[in-house]
Formats: C-alpha cells, sequence, structure tokens
C-alpha cells in the first residue's frame, strides 16, 4: 500500500493555506505538511477552537488530510548563539519582542510547547522541526575550542529540550528533528550524541531529508537503516552535487542557483539522490508514515516543479513482493 503523498507548505508561505490547499489538492497529493509559517498555521491559537475548526475545514474543502506540521523557524531560535537580526526575520514579532537573546529562547521553547498543543487538537501525531544549536558557530574547530565547549552544547539542548518534550508527551505528539547544518544533529555521528544527550527518549525523533547529506557525503540509504529506530517523518527535497576544483562544498557565500555552488537543491528526481535504494530502505524498515515533497529549486518554476515532483513520487512507491522472487524456481508444490 502507497504512502500518503503530502506537500510540505513551508516553501508556499506567500500563499494562504486556502490557496495551497487548492493546489495541492488539484495536483493529486493526499494531504499537506502544514508549516507554522505565514497565514498557514500559529501554534499560539492551539486553544482557539473556532481557529482549529476553519483551519481543519480548508482541509476538508479540498479533500486533503494532514499527517504532520512543522515548525522549523521557531525550533532554529531555542538553542542557536547567537541570537541576531536572521531570526528576527525568520520568528514572528511576538517570539522577537524586543530582541534580548534569551528572552527570544525562552519564548522560543514556549510556543514549541505550544505546538504540540496544536498538534493534538488538529488530530497530527508528527512536529517537524529544527533545534538550533549553541556549537556550530564552532564547526571548524578554528580558533581552536575546548571540548568542555562541545559537552556543554550536549547540555544546553538537553536542558532547553527535555522540558518540551515533557509537553509532547503529555500530548501524545512525537518530535522529528530534520538533521542539517546549523543544527545540534547535522550528520551521523551527531546525531547519535544526540538522542545521547536526551537518553534516547522517544518523544524525539528524525525527518529524513536526503538533501543535506549529500554534499557532507553521508550516506542517506544507511542513514535509515542505522536510525531505524527514529525515522518518524519523511522529506524528500533532491540535490545535485558539483565539486569542481572551484565549486566547493561549503558554497563560498554564493546564492541559491548560481553555478559557482559546489551544491544546489533541484526538484525532486532531477538531483543526485538514490531514491529507489532509500525507498526500499524505507520499506525494509517498516515506515508507513507520509512521504512528503519539500520542493525547492532556484531555476524551475514551483507550480511545473511540484506537480512533476508528485508524477515522480509515484513511481517510487510501488507495494514490496509477498512472495519471494525466486520462488518460480522451486518444484516442490
Amino acid at each position: 500500500m502507497a504512502h500518503p503523498h503530502t506537500l510540505f507548505t513551508g516553501q508556499w508561505a506567500d500563499l494562504t493555506l486556502d490557496e495551497v490547499a487548492e493546489l495541492a489538492a488539484g495536483w493529486g497529493y493526499d494531504g499537506l505538511e502544514i508549516a507554522i509559517s505565514g497565514e498557514h498555521l500559529d501554534a499560539s491559537r492551539w486553544d482557539d477552537d473556532e481557529y482549529i475548526a476553519e483551519r481543519l475545514g480548508i482541509l476538508e474543502k479540498h479533500g486533503l488530510k494532514c499527517w504532520t506540521i512543522s515548525h522549523h523557524l521557531v525550533g532554529q531560535a531555542i538553542c542557536d548563539d547567537p541570537i541576531d537580526f536572521r531570526h528576527q526575520a525568520m520568528v514572528p514579532q511576538r517570539i522577537w519582542g524586543d530582541g534580548e537573546a534569551e528572552g527570544v529562547r525562552q519564548r522560543a521553547a514556549e510556543d514549541m510547547k505550544d505546538a504540540a498543543r496544536l498538534a493534538q487538537k488538529l488530530g497530527v501525531s508528527t512536529i517537524v522541526g529544527f533545534t538550533g544549536s549553541k556549537i556550530w558557530p564552532y564547526v571548524a574547530m578554528f580558533p581552536p575550542v575546548p571540548q568542555d565547549v562541545i559537552d556543554a552544547g550536549y547540555q544546553d539542548f538537553a536542558d532547553r529540550w527535555n522540558p518540551i518534550l515533557d509537553v509532547f508527551d503529555e500530548c501524545g505528539v512525537r518530535f522529528a528533528h530534520e538533521v542539517h547544518p546549523s543544527e545540534i544533529a547535522y550528520d551521523h555521528w551527531t546525531t547519535q550524541r544526540t538522542l545521547e544527550a536526551i537518553d534516547h527518549r522517544p518523544a524525539f525523533g528524525l525527518n529524513w531529508d536526503p538533501s543535506h547529506f549529500l554534499w557532507q557525503e553521508i550516506d542517506p540509504v544507511s542513514f535509515i537503516t542505522d536510525f531505524a529506530d527514529r525515522i518518524y517523518h519523511v522529506d524528500c527535497k533532491d540535490i545535485r552535487v558539483r565539486i569542481t576544483g572551484r565549486n566547493t562544498r561549503l558554497g563560498s557565500h554564493l546564492p541559491w542557483g548560481d553555478p559557482r555552488r559546489g551544491w544546489d537543491f533541484v526538484s525532486f528526481g532531477r538531483g543526485d539522490v538514490p531514491w529507489d535504494a532509500a525507498f526500499r530502505a524505507l520499506r525494509s524498515i517498516g515506515y508507513e508514515g507520509p512521504i512528503s515533497v519539500e520542493w525547492e529549486d532556484a531555476g524551475m518554476d514551483r507550480l511545473h516543479g511540484a506537480k512533476e515532483a508528485l508524477e515522480f513520487l509515484r513511481t517510487l512507491d510501488y507495494p514490496a513482493s509477498e512472495v519471494s522472487f525466486d520462488a518460480a524456481f522451486s518444484n516442490q508444490s
């Protein structure tokens, strides 16, 4: 049986939820992974029953469902240090307030708790998002960084996120962290250490999105099997890597779509991710949740790309065989 196929709304926040839902339904998506961003969702309104009914009504109107919501942008501010102009541009004014860093972090943490309450009201079991990281600025490890600074960064993550995850547990909701540069977990070993920092509590799992794996030379298929019990959600975003000796993995501070970059996001199915192998691995671990298209491509019209992406997804999400392929060779009746 195919997974539900959903469209992540984060890249469509300039449109209303109703407008995105109409487009997605017209293309044939089963539902939306709705971002708490733009007009789409507001975590602070989790206790407004009329608001909840109105949001669910939009989905019903277009024949769509929602299995997952996302809270990437505010989540980034929970552990980040420094907090600066980048966060001010991403988070709502009520989170930014006067911009004092610790106040922003605390308000972001409370908003993430409200997101769990919102998910419960919507009948959604998983929230995808970012955590932020106190230690990401030290990724180059130069000037030299003492080990106790790194240790303190993981402790800071645990101290800030365990109270959030307590609320997730109360609401029966799970958090799926997107493993991603600038987060506390950005590759295999940092993911392992992140899980250790919170004692592997079940409320915290992973969103499998391979787009940032390839340019780091992380095998996205092995990542699925290595963290089989923690894959709580799947986002499909593609990437094309072109390391030429001039184009590098660090991007050279060049904008998206610039041909001098060493890698760039492309429409799902047009990049280098080994999608068929990945889908086979997802079947092998028994993943049964939604498959969400996170569409990004600086060189393609998104109305064309999101429709094409769903068509490609359908070619991958085929049923597994229920018999051994070599059973026909047996002469046993």
